[in-house]
């Protein structure tokens, strides 16, 4: 990422935000503040537990597109050691009422108390779980994510290609976290980073990956995947912003995808920082981006926009 990045204009915002939301010594006051504030959130979709106890937030349209109906699993962020699916009410809901489709949203183990693959074991359980529902076209289920959900998403699309399960047909990576290499690569000027900051970044990696003898495998960093590996991948959309600390992985993660002959779409923000759909919804820049992700997301499962 270019040394000190412009924000975009309609990001003004910036200036009065955190360069991260999270460190080693805050994570577990920031989750016991998720925790606190998520039961207070409006919601409209349904808590479920599945076999596993895990909670995933189910997400129905009023009028669906056909039944069985097209689904996406969305999984949240939080750098691996935060986050919660309630958080992401509003974005779901809007995917299910604008597309008429189901999303689920899993909760899953977090990092440092459960390091890989436990995350991983849960989304895929989350995963078949959602593709046995009756009312599931189990052949047209998207992944996504955002941040590190993005970077689980693509994890979980790469070891459902070499398994017996679901195969997804899409994924919809926004600002993704894939590479764990971002950990031993010097920082980038600290001035033009918003809410994930490269130590936080390295902690979120080392909690994950603490333990991991070896190399590390693609189904906990995607960008460690082969070209082989990344050439079972189904049609891709990644966005991020320029500004983003994981603007340079998403775009050369898009780059592999197209060279193996993957469909990749890749979007970039001029001046967008790492969250900034969440800190500025209203502003024009993020309803394009936003419309823009809908629109793959529905080109992807093969529907219209509504």
């Amino acid at each position: 990422m270019t040394k000190g990045t412009a924000f975009h204009p309609d990001l003004r915002i910036a200036r009065f935000l955190p360069r991260s939301v999270v460190s080693p010594r805050s994570f577990r006051l920031v989750r016991l503040l998720f925790r606190l504030v998520a039961p207070l959130l409006p919601r409209t979709s349904d808590t479920l537990h599945l076999e596993n106890g895990r909670r995933l937030q189910l997400h129905r349209p009023a009028n669906p597109v056909s039944v069985p109906t097209p689904a996406l699993l969305w999984i949240h962020g939080g750098g691996l050691v935060i986050g919660d699916p309630r958080f992401e009410e509003r974005r779901c809901a809007g995917f299910a009422k604008e597309l008429g489709i189901i999303v689920a949203a899993p909760a899953y183990r977090l990092a440092p108390d459960d390091r890989y693959p436990a995350a991983l074991d849960d989304l895929a359980a989350a995963l078949d779980w959602l593709a046995r529902r009756p009312d599931v076209d189990a052949t047209r289920i998207a992944l996504g994510g955002d941040s590190a959900g993005g970077g689980l998403a693509a994890c979980l699309a790469l070891r459902a290609a070499t398994g017996d399960g679901p195969k997804p047909a899409f994924l919809l990576l926004h600002e993704p976290m894939l590479d764990e290499a971002t950990r031993s690569r010097p920082d980038p000027d600290p001035a033009s980073l918003r809410m994930w900051s490269a130590a936080a970044n390295r902690f979120g990696w080392s909690a994950y990956l603490d333990g991991l003898c070896g190399p590390v495998p693609a189904t906990a960093s995607a960008a460690r995947a082969s070209t082989s590996a990344l050439s079972n991948l189904p049609a891709t959309w990644l966005g991020v912003g320029t500004a983003d600390l994981f603007h340079d992985e998403t775009v050369a993660f898009a780059r592999r995808m197209k060279v193996t002959g993957v469909e990749a779409e890749l979007f970039v923000v001029a001046g967008g920082f790492h969250g900034f759909t969440t800190a500025a919804p209203s502003a024009p820049v993020t309803r394009d981006y936003l419309a823009r992700m809908t629109a793959a997301l529905a080109r992807g499962l093969g529907l219209p926009t509504r």
